[in-house]
C-alpha cells in the first residue's frame, strides 16, 4: 500500500510540475509590449482581448488611486503573475492613438506592370539547321527571374526585350537579372531562328497580370488603400511580381464558382478600364497598395463609407465576428464568421488567425472562402481588425486572415 501511495504521490508530483513548466512557458512567451488603441484610462480592452486574465495568469491591474498616477504617461508596466500568485514577468503596455479608416468589402480589378519583364518559361530554338538548346538557359536565366536591363537599357515591356534582341542580331547581350532581389548579371548571346533575321534566346516573358480582389479600406485622410492581403504572384512561377506601375479598378461580381473540398471556388467578375479607381504602388507580402482617385459603387449600407476604429493585434480576440465582402453585383453585406485561434505575431505575414465561415446564407452561395474574396476586411466589436487571405484547400469554410497592422504599416501609419 505505501508503495502505491509513494507512486501515486510521484505521478501526482510530475503531473503538477508539468502544469507548472508550461504554464510557465506559455506565460513566457507572452510579449513583452503589447500596443493598445483605448484611452489611457480604459484597460477594460485587456479584459476582452487575447491577453485578459485566466486561470494559468493574471494581470496585475492598477486601482483607481494608481490609474491617476499614470494617465499622463503612454506607458504603464504591469506585473504577471503565474496562477495569480508568483510574479513571473512584467509586460508594457502601449497607449496608442486611435486610427480610424474606412472598411471595404466591395470588389477591384488589378492591373500591374511588372519592373523589367518575368521569365515565365523556356523554348528551344528552330533554326535551319534544327532545334537548339535556349541559349538563355545555356547562360544560367532561371524561372523567376525579372530581366531589369540588357546592354545597359532598362526594359519596358516584351516588345522592347524582341527589339533589342533583333537590332543586336548575334552579338553578346550583357543581361542584368533581379533573382528573389539579388541583382546578377549574365552573358546571352542570340541564336537566328528558322525565319529570316529573327534572333532569339529561347525564353518566355511576361510584363503584365490582371484580375479581381477585394479592397480592405483606405484612409479618408490620404487616399491611401489596401487590398487583398496577401502577394500578387505569378501564376507559372510563383514568384512575388515588382511593380513598375499599376491601377486599381471598380469592378462587378458576375458569378460564383462554390468552393469544395480539394477545389477553391472563385468569385468572377469584370471590369473596364474607363472606370479606373485608383494608382497600384506597392505589391508585398502583406497586400497591395497604392492611392485611391474614384472609388464608387458597391458599399456596405451598414459603414456607408464612415472611417471606424482599428484593432491591433493584442486587442483581436477568438470568438465570433464578421466580414465585409460583395458576392454579386449588389451592396457589400456583413457575414458572420467565427476566429478560431490567433498566433501572436512580431513580424508581417499573412496567416495570423484562423477564421470559419458560419454565415448560412454566405456558405449556401459560395460553400465558404472563395478566389476573389481576398481583402475582405474582418470586423470585431465595431473595429477592423483584419483581412481575408486564404482559404483552406480541403476545408473550403475556414482559411487564414492577416492583422490589420501589418497592411496599415505598409501605407506608411504608425500603428
Amino acid at each position: 500500500m505505501k508503495n502505491n501511495a509513494f507512486k501515486i504521490f510521484i505521478s501526482f508530483f510530475i503531473t503538477l510540475m508539468f502544469i507548472f513548466l508550461a504554464a510557465t512557458v506559455k506565460v513566457m512567451s507572452m510579449p513583452g509590449d503589447i500596443k493598445l488603441s483605448e484611452g489611457k484610462k480604459n484597460l477594460n480592452s485587456l479584459e476582452s482581448s487575447n491577453l485578459k486574465s485566466n486561470f494559468i495568469y493574471k494581470l496585475n491591474m492598477p486601482n483607481e488611486e494608481e490609474e491617476q498616477e499614470y494617465s499622463n504617461q503612454n506607458t504603464l508596466d504591469v506585473n504577471v503573475k503565474l496562477f495569480g500568485v508568483f510574479p513571473v514577468k512584467t509586460v508594457t503596455l502601449n497607449f496608442m492613438p486611435e486610427i480610424k479608416v474606412i472598411p471595404g468589402g466591395q470588389p477591384i480589378g488589378v492591373k500591374l506592370y511588372t519592373e523589367g519583364v518575368l521569365v515565365v518559361g523556356f523554348a528551344d530554338v528552330d533554326t535551319v539547321s534544327g532545334k537548339k538548346q535556349s541559349p538563355a538557359v545555356i547562360s544560367g536565366v532561371e524561372m523567376g527571374d525579372s530581366i531589369i536591363e540588357i546592354n545597359g537599357m532598362k526594359i519596358n515591356n516584351n516588345s522592347h526585350v524582341s527589339e533589342i534582341i533583333n537590332k543586336n542580331r548575334s552579338g553578346i547581350l550583357n543581361v542584368k537579372l533581379n533573382r528573389k532581389g539579388d541583382i546578377k548579371s549574365v552573358s546571352i548571346k542570340p541564336i537566328e531562328a528558322k525565319t529570316k533575321d529573327e534572333y532569339k534566346i529561347g525564353l518566355w516573358i511576361r510584363d503584365f497580370t490582371a484580375g479581381v480582389g477585394t479592397l480592405t479600406f483606405y484612409d479618408p485622410v490620404s487616399g491611401k488603400f489596401g487590398a487583398l492581403g496577401h502577394p500578387i504572384n505569378d501564376v507559372d512561377t510563383g514568384s512575388l511580381l515588382s511593380v513598375k506601375n499599376g491601377k486599381i479598378y471598380n469592378a462587378r461580381i458576375l458569378s460564383i464558382e462554390q468552393g469544395v473540398k480539394g477545389k477553391p471556388g472563385e468569385l468572377r467578375g469584370i471590369f473596364s478600364e474607363e472606370d479606373e479607381a485608383g494608382f497600384l504602388k506597392k505589391n508585398t507580402s502583406s497586400g497591395i497598395y497604392g492611392e485611391t482617385t474614384n472609388l464608387n459603387g458597391l458599399t456596405s449600407r451598414e459603414y456607408n463609407h464612415k472611417p471606424i476604429p482599428i484593432a491591433r493585434q493584442n486587442e483581436v480576440k477568438e470568438g465570433a465576428a464578421k466580414i465585409l465582402t460583395s458576392i454579386d453585383d449588389g451592396n457589400v453585406k456583413a457575414y458572420d464568421i467565427y476566429i478560431e485561434k490567433l498566433t501572436q505575431q512580431s513580424k508581417p505575414n499573412s496567416k495570423g488567425m484562423i477564421i470559419r465561415i458560419t454565415d448560412k446564407e454566405l456558405l449556401e452561395k459560395t460553400g465558404g472562402i472563395v478566389q476573389g474574396m481576398s481583402g475582405s476586411p474582418i470586423i470585431q466589436d465595431g473595429k477592423i481588425i483584419g483581412a481575408v487571405t486564404h482559404v483552406f484547400v480541403n476545408r473550403p469554410d475556414m482559411g487564414y486572415g492577416i492583422y490589420i497592422e501589418w497592411m496599415l504599416q505598409e501605407i506608411g501609419m504608425n500603428i
